[in-house]
């Protein structure tokens, strides 16, 4: 369209051009041009709504041009104006039987697009017709008009019988009426909780044998069908993936994604293990090729990529240097290279890829820097033979005093010396040389727990922690919670000298902090070491699990999932779709006598995955009060003073810690056991165990003043713990 048509237009010179060209404009030139300029106007954005009557009145005009303007005109329009839309209803029809099968297929197409009661329930005759219409330009339209009906009417569609007529046409002759049909259909089985496409063995194969004639889309929609084809032996699926291996080789990069998609799905059902590693040798090179387009479609292929190589690790085995990145990648690609050289990483490759990641800590993005960084610990971790040289690399990093640097490789050492307990603590005096360069609170914390757990090692280790301690009040809660624990760990390792330490630190947690977690995990640590410093030592300073790369895998079930979603957003995001997208129907691997068996279990895990329901009955009020005193406030168990001026630990239940409830007094009884016999001894027993939570801490800390336990010789004021 020429340029000189996009300029705002005035509703009023508009009207009166389209009423002037009515006389001597015999060729309909002078209303194409207005026409255009209205066109024109609604893809500026303009409103020409105020001409939907002059404009219907041109739909008589025999002309296509003039058709399609008027038609998209409609389009825009139509659904605004349900009370002019009469004015088109009979130009509809008359072009839904015209001779030219342009104008029949423009037609049914419009007023599918106008979802107005008027307008669907006179397109019901007219579609049927086009479903069966001789010229497949129009049975194509139709199948995808039949979807658009069904948004609006389900009911309607299944009425009138439309949806046999479609699956009737996943036979026709012309490939592109049956991509469309599956298309269709597709989009109304993913809207309907009542209709499943299910395909067999027959359909499949006349599918694909359609697919080499139709579009590029065409081809996505029949490859995107094959999901609904479970194969029940394993020949059935080697079978289909010969078939669509050529499909590899197409220049649309959604073509080949969506390939990729359909064999990873047959593989599920493929016991042939010669015939898998072939298929995955053939699915290296189309990933690889789809890397040198766009930064776009190198993401969504990587983010893709991701998903693949964690089920099939053989696909690309030997290409992680494919993924190095490049000066001019953006920090989105690079980000999701780093993620997959880490992944495809092992002992016989490790060398260039630490290299790679050695000069990546050296880029001036520093989020960039963080992730390499970040991903030379985890190839520690994941490959043992890396390690000394990781930490090599890592030392070399942290010479160049740069802050984020440093306090990135004091995170990741961390996890190191989890990973290999014993082997590397010599680099413990560097990092605590630069502690000064360490302030964010995930550095913070992670130094802070290597000087807890290393504190027998480390000859100023009270100084260190001394010296982190007068920030106590102001650090974030996680640093606060490794403090904690570092200043027990001290004082069980050095009980002479981390006396003091710990007792200053447990008078801040559970005083003069608000948040609940770390004022728990005081008490939990203050009784702990005053009822058996042996058993803290026991607790506190075990033997740690080692950090294992089994938890970057994602869970098999969840990962099928996914893999059904590959080159949606889906598999962009991974997430499965229904967590984002409303009213989307998950997918799951359908169960067959070929699925492999690692894959039903996952799959049978899926489906039984949340709590079975309740049998009836067994939802019950909550049992009375034993007696009438607990329910005054007065002399409540919340209440209650054990004689000694602090009340004793309730839990939620309102009951003191040596209570049973009733069930677990039933319990009892069944088992022989009197539960009533040692009343008079509850008390006794409450007040040794629930007592003052600060018993026998002087024994505990050697004896030191701030941890008397005299009652007496404390004032309200002045206790620990304030009730």
């Amino acid at each position: 369209m020429d340029g000189k048509f996009f300029s705002r237009g005035k509703i009023q010179d508009l009207r009166k051009e389209l009423q002037e060209a009515d006389h001597k404009d015999k060729k309909y030139a002078k209303r194409k041009t207005v026409l255009k300029k209205i066109v024109a106007n609604i893809t500026m954005g303009n409103d020409m709504s105020p001409l939907f009557r002059e404009v219907v009145a041109c739909m008589s005009i025999q002309v296509l041009e003039i058709k399609k303007m008027v038609y998209l005109y409609l389009v825009s329009y139509g659904r605004g104006k349900p009370d002019e839309i009469q004015y088109a209803i009979g130009n509809f029809l008359t072009d839904c039987n015209d001779r030219n099968p342009l104008i029949r297929a423009l037609a049914i197409r419009t007023m599918a697009y106008i979802p107005l009661p008027l307008v669907i329930g006179s397109m019901i005759e007219p579609l049927r017709h086009c479903l069966r219409d001789q010229d497949p330009y129009v049975r194509k339209t139709a199948a995808i008009c039949v979807a658009k009906l069904y948004v609006y009417d389900p009911k309607l569609v299944d009425k009138e019988g439309f949806i046999t007529m479609l699956r009737d046409l996943l036979a026709d002759s012309n490939p592109t009426v049956v991509a469309n049909a599956v298309a269709a259909l597709t989009e109304i089985s993913e809207r309907s909780d009542d209709i499943a496409l299910k395909l067999n063995l027959g359909v499949t194969n006349k599918l694909i044998a359609a697919m080499g004639e139709c579009s590029e889309w065409g081809q996505i929609y029949i490859l995107d069908s094959l999901l609904n084809f479970v194969p029940q032996t394993s020949l059935d699926a080697e079978g289909i993936c010969e078939r669509i291996l050529p499909r590899l080789q197409h220049a649309n990069s959604a073509v080949v994604l969506t390939t990729i998609k359909i064999l990873m799905f047959m593989m599920n059902y493929i016991s042939d293990n010669e015939f898998k590693d072939r298929i995955c040798k053939k699915m290296g090179p189309p990933l690889v090729t789809l890397l040198s387009s766009g930064p776009e479609v190198q993401y969504v292929t990587l983010r893709n990529i991701l998903l693949i190589i964690q089920r099939r690790p053989l696909i690309l085995r030997n290409d992680v240097k494919v993924f190095f990145c490049k000066y001019n990648d953006p920090i989105y690609v690079k980000l999701a290279k780093l993620e997959i050289m880490y992944r495809l990483s092992r002992e016989e490759n490790f060398k260039p890829v630490l290299a790679e990641l050695h000069e990546y800590a050296s880029e001036v993005d520093i989020d960039f820097v963080r992730k390499a960084v970040r991903t030379i610990g985890r190839l520690a971790i994941k490959v043992p033979g890396a390690a000394n040289a990781c930490i090599k690399v890592l030392l070399e990093l942290m010479e160049s005093k740069i802050s984020y640097v440093t306090q990135e490789v004091v995170v990741v050492v961390k996890d190191i010396f989890r990973r290999y307990p014993n082997e590397y603590e010599s680099v413990i005096p560097t990092l605590c040389d630069n502690m000064d360069d360490l302030a964010e609170p995930e550095s913070k914390a992670a130094i802070v727990w290597i000087i807890g757990q290393y504190a027998n090692r480390i000859d100023n280790s009270l100084e260190l922690l001394e010296d982190l301690s007068y920030t106590f009040l102001e650090d974030p809660v996680e640093v606060q919670l490794a403090l904690l624990t570092a200043v027990v760990k001290l004082f069980l390792q050095k009980p002479d000298q981390g006396k003091d330490l710990v007792s200053k630190i447990l008078k801040q947690a559970t005083e003069e902090v608000d948040n609940p977690d770390l004022r728990d995990r005081g008490f939990m640590y203050w009784r702990l070491l005053s009822i058996n410093a042996g058993a803290a030592k026991d607790i506190v300073l075990s033997e740690k699990p080692t950090i294992s790369t089994e938890t970057d895998r994602m869970e098999r079930g969840a990962l099928d999932q996914l893999l059904l979603h590959t080159g949606t957003l889906g598999s962009i995001y991974h997430k499965s779709p229904e967590s984002f997208i409303r009213n989307t129907k998950p997918k799951w691997l359908s169960d067959s006598p070929a699925l492999n068996t690692a894959s039903r279990q996952a799959l049978m895990m899926n489906i039984d995955d949340g709590p079975a329901p309740l049998p009836p009955g067994s939802i019950a009020p909550p049992p009375p009060p034993r007696n009438l005193e607990s329910l005054d406030p007065k002399s409540s168990l919340a209440n209650r003073d054990d004689g000694n001026g602090l009340r004793s630990p309730v839990d939620e239940m309102g009951r003191r810690p040596h209570e049973l409830d009733d069930d677990q007094e039933d319990d009892a009884r069944e088992n022989g056991n009197n539960v009533d016999d040692d009343d008079g001894d509850r008390d006794a027993l409450a007040n040794e165990r629930y007592g003052d939570p600060y018993a026998n801490l002087e024994q505990a800390f050697g004896g030191s003043s701030a941890f008397s336990t005299n009652s007496a010789s404390r004032t309200k004021g002045e206790d620990l713990i304030g009730f």
